[in-house]
C-alpha cells in the first residue's frame, strides 16, 4: 500500500511524476529506429558516433572588430561553428546613429550598420568553411543580404555556404518584442527568404524556429513545445500559400529550443518535438524524409542562471547541455556563468565550451544513440508532453493557427501566466533554486565583468559618416527607390536588398524604405 504522507513531485511543467515506473506506463512498443519516422530516436541513424553535434558560443559585443576578435579566439579552442548576437539598434532596424539607439549600441550583441561593419566582423574567416548563426529576426533578411554579399566578395560558391538566421518572427509578437513591421508583410519576408534561399543558398537554414525565447518570457515546456511547432506551422502554411513546394523549403527548416534543468523532462520534450513536426509536416503533405525532420539548436537556460553565487551556473548550463546531448541536438550553444551579471568574459565562455568539449569526449553520453530510449520514466514523460502539446496546437488551430492566436493575445496570455506561477512557486519556496532562496551565503560583490565603453556608439556614428562620404550615394538612393517600389509588388525583394547592400545602403536605410511601405506593428 502507497505511503499516503509521500508528496506529490511534479516537473516544472506540472507533470506528475511517480515514484515507480513499469512496462504498464509506457505506450509506443516497440521504438522505431533512429532516423526512422517519427523521428523519436533521433534524425541520423548513428548521430554522434560518426560526427558530434556542432558546438556553437553565442557571440558579439561591441564593434565588428573586438566581436571579430573573439570568434577567433573560440575557433582557435575549438569552436565549430559561430552564432552571432546583435545589438538592440541591430535587431530592430536602426542605425547607430538613431536617437533611438542611444546607450544601446554594442551593449548585448555587437553593431552592425553596413556591408562594412560585416567584412570586419568576419576579417579573416572563410565563410564557405564556417557554419555561421545569426540570432535575427525582424532585419534578418537584411544580415542574410550582408551575408551572401561577403561571401560572393572572397569568391564563395554560395550553393556551398551554410548557416543560419533565426527569422522567426512570430516568436516576436509572442514573447520577445523586437519586431518592426506588421504580421502580414512579414510573413511575406520570411517566404521571400524561403524562395530565394532553395534557389541559390541550398545549404542554408532558412528560418529557426524558436522556442527558446518563449521559454526565457516564462513559459513551460508544454507551451515551448506548441507555441513554436504551431509557429513553424504556420510557416509551412504561408510558404505553401504561395506556392513553394513543402518537400523542397520544408528541408532547410531548423528549431531553436531551450534546456532548462529538469533532465529527464527536458530529454523527452527534444524527443516529443520531433515525433510532433513529423507527423505535422506529413499531414500537410511532406513526403521526402528530410522534409519531416526536425533538427534543432539548444541554448542553455539563460533565465536558470543567477546572479548569486555565480560559479553555480556552471553545474545548471553542465545539467542543461546533457539534457540537450542526450535528447539528440544537431547543435549546442552553453551560457557563460557570469550571464546573469554582464556579457560573458572570455574566460566564462571558455569554460561554456570547455562544459561541451568534456560532455562529447569524456562522460560517455554521445557513445550509443538516444542512450535514454527504453526507460520507462523517459517514455512516459514523452509521451505525455506529446499529448498536452497536441491538445494546445490543436486548441491554437480552433483560433486559426498561430498568427489569429497572437493576435487575439493567447499565447502571450499563457506564456504570462505560467511565468506568474513559476514565479510564485519561487517565493513561496515550493521551487527550490540553490543560492537564491535556500542555501543562501553571505557574498561579495561579483567584479569579474565585462563592460561596454561609452564612446562605442561614437565611434560607429563616425564610421557611418565616413561611410556615407565615400559611397556612390546617388546610387544607393537609386536602388533604395527601386526596393520600395519592389516591396509594393508580389515580386521577391531580396536579390534588390542584396544589390542595396553591395551598393553601402545601411541597415536602417534599408529597414526604413520598408517602414514607409509597410508600416510599423503596434502590439
Amino acid at each position: 500500500m502507497a505511503d499516503q504522507k509521500t508528496p506529490v513531485i511534479l516537473t516544472d511543467a506540472g507533470i506528475e511524476i511517480k515514484a515507480v515506473y513499469n512496462e504498464k506506463d509506457v505506450k509506443q512498443q516497440p521504438l522505431e529506429a533512429p532516423g526512422a519516422f517519427p523521428y523519436t530516436r533521433g534524425v541520423h541513424p548513428t548521430m554522434y558516433r560518426d560526427k558530434k553535434w556542432t558546438m556553437r558560443q553565442y557571440a558579439g559585443f561591441s564593434t565588428a572588430e573586438e566581436s571579430n576578435k573573439r570568434y577567433h579566439y573560440l575557433l582557435s579552442q575549438g569552436t565549430t561553428g559561430l552564432s552571432v548576437a546583435f545589438d538592440l539598434p541591430t535587431q530592430i532596424g536602426y542605425d547607430s546613429d538613431h536617437a533611438l539607439a542611444d546607450g544601446e549600441v554594442g551593449k548585448v550583441g555587437v553593431a552592425i550598420d553596413s556591408l562594412a561593419d560585416i567584412e570586419v566582423l568576419f576579417d579573416g574567416i572563410t565563410l564557405q568553411e564556417i557554419s555561421t548563426s545569426m540570432t535575427i529576426n525582424a532585419t534578418g533578411f537584411i544580415l542574410l543580404a550582408f551575408y551572401v554579399a561577403l561571401a560572393k566578395k572572397q569568391g564563395a560558391d554560395l550553393k556551398q555556404i551554410s548557416g543560419t538566421i533565426q527569422n522567426d518572427i512570430l516568436k516576436e509578437y509572442a514573447a520577445r518584442g523586437t519586431y518592426i513591421y506588421p504580421p502580414k508583410p512579414s510573413m511575406r519576408i520570411i517566404t521571400d527568404i524561403f524562395d530565394y534561399c532553395s534557389r541559390e543558398l541550398p545549404k542554408w537554414n532558412t528560418i529557426s524556429i524558436s522556442g527558446y525565447h518563449i521559454r526565457e518570457a516564462g513559459s513551460d515546456a508544454v507551451q515551448e513545445l506548441a507555441f513554436t511547432l504551431s509557429n513553424g506551422k504556420a510557416y509551412l502554411q504561408a510558404a505553401m500559400d504561395k506556392g513553394l513546394d513543402i518537400n523542397v523549403f520544408a528541408k532547410r527548416l531548423s528549431f531553436f529550443f531551450n534546456s532548462h534543468n529538469n533532465l529527464f523532462e527536458e530529454v523527452a520534450k527534444f524527443r516529443a518535438a520531433r515525433r510532433i513536426w513529423a507527423k505535422m509536416t506529413q499531414d500537410l503533405g511532406a513526403t521526402d524524409s528530410k522534409a519531416q525532420m526536425l533538427r534543432f539548436h539548444t541554448q542553455t537556460g539563460g533565465s536558470t542562471l543567477t546572479a548569486q553565487q555565480p560559479e553555480n551556473n556552471i553545474v545548471r548550463v553542465t545539467i542543461q547541455a546533457l539534457a540537450a546531448v542526450l535528447g539528440g541536438t544537431q547543435s549546442l550553444h552553453t551560457n557563460g556563468f557570469d550571464e546573469a551579471l554582464s556579457l560573458p568574459t572570455a574566460e566564462a565562455a571558455r569554460t561554456a565550451l570547455r562544459t561541451q568539449q568534456i560532455i562529447a569526449y569524456e562522460s560517455g553520453a554521445a557513445d550509443t544513440v538516444d542512450p535514454l530510449a527504453g526507460s520507462y520514466f523517459v517514455e512516459n514523460l514523452t509521451d505525455t508532453l506529446e499529448a498536452q502539446a497536441w491538445e494546445l496546437i490543436n486548441r491554437i488551430d480552433e483560433m486559426g493557427g498561430s498568427v489569429a492566436a497572437i493576435e487575439q493575445g493567447f499565447m502571450q496570455n499563457e506564456i504570462a501566466r505560467s511565468a506568474y506561477k513559476y514565479q510564485q512557486a519561487i517565493e513561496k519556496e515550493e521551487k527550490i533554486i540553490v543560492g537564491v532562496n535556500k542555501f543562501q551565503v553571505k557574498e561579495e560583490a561579483f567584479t569579474n565583468i565585462m563592460k561596454i565603453d561609452e564612446s562605442i556608439q561614437a565611434y560607429q556614428v563616425e564610421k557611418l559618416n565616413s561611410l556615407k562620404a565615400k559611397r556612390d550615394n546617388a546610387l544607393v538612393l537609386s536602388l533604395l527607390e527601386q526596393l520600395k517600389q519592389v516591396a509594393q509588388t508580389d515580386e521577391n525583394i531580396m536579390q534588390t536588398v542584396i544589390a542595396c547592400v553591395e551598393a553601402y545602403a545601411t541597415l536602417g536605410e534599408i529597414a526604413d524604405v520598408l517602414r514607409g511601405v509597410y508600416g510599423e506593428y503596434q502590439g
